[in-house]
């Protein structure tokens, strides 16, 4: 028996009158994404035991991994009720609230007061501060705290990822800079600049401060990393190449992405089918699957009819008579655009992008979406092929969907998306709420292009383009190469989701 069906089994032997019991069995059984069986379980018990802080606690948390917000919201508020000085619970009903979208800020506060040192309780309160308009204050309070708290490197990334979407053109680097500056051994803080320095893919500056990074550090190999990385998007492939030939084969699947790309750039398409096709344990293998098929398609390997080329792995639907007035849904969705620049390590170009997981959020225009959103993947699931245990979309057990992400970008004159991967993901999503107008001048402005990557093969041109309109849905899988044409003017808005890849017994 696997760990998640024991968990299963144990939940359902929980004797109905003994809550600790239910608490033991349902701790397990969230571990192993059983929240659906968990949480009807806990609500019973909540509600014969209307006093115990801790039922309602856990039913807040099974209906949150539920992406019942609303619902998480409401037992975390009456578990604060029953435990108004436990930090944790004042902290989840504030998360629950920003998660829905109700105002969060005075529960952010107050889990602040319980839990001064928590940093996740600041981060939090940062997002509910941007949220509410408060953006500016929000990246300067970080900073306050990051001043007198220099190691906290989560507080650090998470400054430079607000500071570029609420002041762009701005250094999004200012507190890792100073704390550099009081701290220049400090190693996991220099990693934490070449993060966001490259995911701003801010390569040249990050470039420059490799040499700073030594003066410090002496010599690296993950400096040399690092600066190969930078070379070869900076166009300087056969520099690149000298550093990726000097260090250790790359530990994981995620690392060796950047010398693919350089055997790419460099025209040595045998080398990097080879890397490509490497054995890396854990998921960071996932990686490697967007190459491989961009070097299957390109060599003309019979593999890519496999992992890419069935017609199936690509469905669109018309939801248009399905998610209510789309002007309305447009009118949500344009109010939650709080941010002035687009975000880091997005494909995001000339646009913003909303925070948080949006299909978790309580408005009903939005829940009336996401039913219909998954409802469309159901569908596409069912006519999927059949199994095949090898390939990263043809997994054997398909039940669980679940929302891993979900956000809305709005591109304005020229916006677009760069060719991109989820390959964190199982399957990925664009869903069209408004497109510009045609353009004669450019009859596929705004379209959905698979399987270019412009930025290694500039002519290699994609496979299948869709045309976006107001209530399609295109559904693909998260290791497809996809990215959108510039369009010329007007407004692009789309909703986008992935769905996490279900666990496999």
């Amino acid at each position: 028996m696997s760990e998640r069906a024991a968990a299963l089994a144990a939940l359902h032997r929980v004797p109905p009158a003994d809550s600790l019991a239910l608490l033991r069995a349902a701790s397990e059984a969230l571990s192993h994404g059983l929240a659906d069986t968990a949480e009807p379980l806990l609500a019973a018990a909540a509600e014969r035991q209307p006093e115990d802080a801790r039922l309602w606690q856990f039913l807040g948390l099974a209906r949150r991994d539920q992406q019942d917000s609303a619902g998480a919201h409401a037992a975390f508020t009456r578990a604060a009720a029953l435990a108004p000085a436990d930090p944790l619970i004042a902290h989840s009903q504030a998360r629950t609230a920003f998660e829905a979208g109700f105002p969060a800020l005075p529960l952010f506060n107050r889990a602040r007061q319980l839990a001064p040192g928590d940093g996740a309780v600041a981060l939090g309160r940062a997002a509910a501060m941007f949220a509410e308009g408060q953006g500016p204050a929000a990246c300067d309070q970080l900073a306050h705290l990051l001043a007198s708290s220099p190691g906290w490197i989560d507080g650090h990334v998470a400054y430079a990822r607000l500071n570029a979407q609420v002041r762009p053109g701005e250094p999004i680097d200012a507190t890792l800079r100073q704390a550099l500056r009081q701290h220049p051994q400090a190693g996991a803080i220099w990693q934490a600049l070449f993060q966001v320095l490259m995911e701003a893919r801010n390569y040249l500056t990050a470039l420059e401060t490799v040499a700073e990074a030594r003066q410090s550090l002496g010599p690296d190999l993950e400096l040399n990393r690092i600066e190969a990385a930078c070379l070869t998007e900076l166009g300087q492939a056969e520099r690149a190449q000298i550093l990726f030939d000097n260090p250790p084969f790359p530990e994981n699947g995620e690392m060796a992405c950047w010398p693919i790309r350089n055997y790419i750039r460099l025209g040595r398409i045998e080398e990097a089918q080879l890397l490509a096709e490497q054995s890396f344990e854990g998921r960071s293998e996932g990686a490697l699957w967007p190459y491989r098929a961009l070097l299957w398609r390109l060599t003309g390997d019979p593999r890519w009819q496999w992992l890419e080329g069935d017609e199936r792995m690509i469905g669109t639907f018309d939801l248009s008579s399905e998610v209510g007035s789309l002007d309305r849904l447009a009118e949500v969705l344009r109010s939650l655009h709080a941010a002035k620049g687009q975000p880091l390590d997005q494909s995001v170009r000339g646009g913003t992008q909303t925070d948080g997981n949006l299909l978790a959020r309580a408005e009903p225009e939005i829940r009336q979406l996401r039913a219909a959103l998954l409802e469309a993947v159901r569908s596409y699931v069912a006519q999927l092929p059949p199994p095949d245990p090898a390939h990263p979309l043809l997994v054997t057990q398909r039940d669980a969907l679940n929302v891993a992400g979900a956000w809305s970008v709005r591109l304005t004159d020229k916006g677009f998306h760069a060719d991109h991967v989820h390959w964190q993901g199982w399957i990925s999503s664009a869903f069209y709420v408004v497109v510009p107008r045609p353009d004669p001048l450019e009859p596929e402005g705004g379209w959905l292009a698979f399987g270019e990557c412009r930025d290694l093969l500039p002519d290699f041109a994609a496979f299948r383009t869709v045309e976006p309109k107001p209530g399609k849905l295109a559904l693909f899988p998260s290791t497809l190469w996809h990215g959108t044409r510039p369009f010329g003017s007007g407004e692009r808005m789309t909703v986008a989701y992935d769905i996490a890849r279900p666990q496999q017994d």
